[in-house]
């Protein structure tokens, strides 16, 4: 399989993402209101089934860009794709563990929990977060199954989850003081597995003086990225890209109140359409670089 009949994807919920060179654009617009930030699962069902006879089939499935973070559930609905039959490792890049309790069906701080439950996936390493959400004050909010498991494993910098040794998840957690150790380390521990690779990057995982989003942010700088795309060399089986910046009034007071709480930003359109060019430039940068990594046979 090679890079040329992997062509990436935009799944265009908010225009935000932009159009990488030779890509596929599919107009999700009118599915802003009932996917952004979460949905119930039939919703996510809809979806799913709607673009079942859109996206090309897994093996030929490029980059997809998803747009903002607020829609990084959609990496679980390219999870679910992929063969049965293939055993892989995923790998995300973010802020935040995205492993975190919510009761109303599945949403963006809640997707990583459901991956684990994919019987294909080996392990999950969630790396770069240093949000408040693995400190021990919010530990009750993570779910605790996977970690205990040894099958999803948090990769942190300046960020303190100890609380994982009193349930049992010890080895679960990795803090790091600064980016490189975290880079280093993880890219060591992974050149032993043998399992191909799902790559999801939110680009929230990046410091404000990478590229600036709506969320909290992160350490990393862009090199650290090519660093560990270029460690996936020849296994990758899927990527894709979220964390771009966009702005959205929901119209139900439900959702306006979840994303309230959850300490989002909200920027001005100017701020927007300046941020996207850096935003719409790195995605494209980084789609080269995953191009030069997919998996050979």
């Amino acid at each position: 399989m090679t890079s040329i009949s992997r062509r990436p994807i935009v799944l265009n919920f908010d225009d935000s993402a932009g159009k990488p060179n030779h890509s596929l654009e599919i107009d999700l617009s009118a599915w802003q209101e009932k996917i952004r930030f979460g949905c119930k699962w039939d919703q996510f069902k809809q979806l799913e089934h709607y673009l079942s006879d859109q996206l090309p089939d897994s093996l030929n499935l490029g980059t997809v860009l998803i747009g903002s973070g607020d829609y990084h559930h959609i990496t679980q609905l390219l999870l679910s794709r992929l063969p049965t039959d293939q055993t892989f490792h995923l790998i995300v890049c973010d802020n935040h563990p995205d492993n975190m309790r919510y009761p109303f069906g599945i949403h963006c701080g809640s997707w990583v929990h459901w991956a684990s439950k994919l019987e294909n996936i080996a392990r999950i390493d969630v790396i770069g977060i240093s949000s408040t959400d693995i400190s021990l004050r919010h530990a009750w909010e993570n779910h605790w199954t996977a970690l205990q498991k040894g099958k999803l494993h948090y990769w942190s910098v300046r960020q303190n989850a100890e609380w994982t040794r009193f349930i049992g998840a010890k080895n679960a957690w990795h803090g790091f003081e600064n980016p490189d150790a975290l880079m280093s380390a993880f890219l060591t521990e992974i050149s032993a597995l043998k399992y191909s690779i799902y790559l999801s990057i939110d680009k929230d995982v990046l410091s404000k003086e990478v590229v600036k989003t709506n969320w909290d942010q992160g350490h990393f700088l862009e090199s650290h990225l090519h660093d560990l795309i270029h460690a996936c060399y020849a296994k990758l089986i899927g990527a894709d890209i979220t964390g771009d910046v966009s702005a959205y009034h929901y119209q139900s007071f439900f959702k306006r109140f979840l994303s309230a709480s959850d300490g989002q930003n909200e920027p001005t359109q100017a701020e927007i359409d300046a941020w996207q060019i850096h935003q719409q430039q790195l995605n494209q940068r980084l789609i080269n670089q995953i191009d030069q990594a997919w998996v050979t046979e």
